[in-house]
């Protein structure tokens, strides 16, 4: 944590809100890293994509969108 521009308040730091490699993915979302090929499945082929990046080869995502994204599903509901 870092303090913001002028207000002194605590803000993340990139790092902190990204995740790297589709284990890293797979413990967020699911719990268990071996749940890796949902986080493949879900990141190209389900018909509502998590939101991913890529980072040359390395298939990334920020934890803040991946909630707002569960919490869109759980709205859809």
């Amino acid at each position: 944590m870092r303090a913001g521009p002028a207000t002194g308040e605590v803000c993340p730091t990139l790092a902190e809100d990204l995740l790297r490699g589709a284990d890293a993915i797979a413990l967020f979302v699911f719990g268990d890293a071996k749940e890796r090929r949902k986080v493949y499945y879900y990141a190209s082929e389900a018909k509502v994509r998590m939101p991913t990046f890529r980072m040359g080869n390395v298939i990334c995502a920020r934890k803040s969108k991946l909630i707002g994204w569960i919490e869109q599903q759980e709205a859809a509901r």
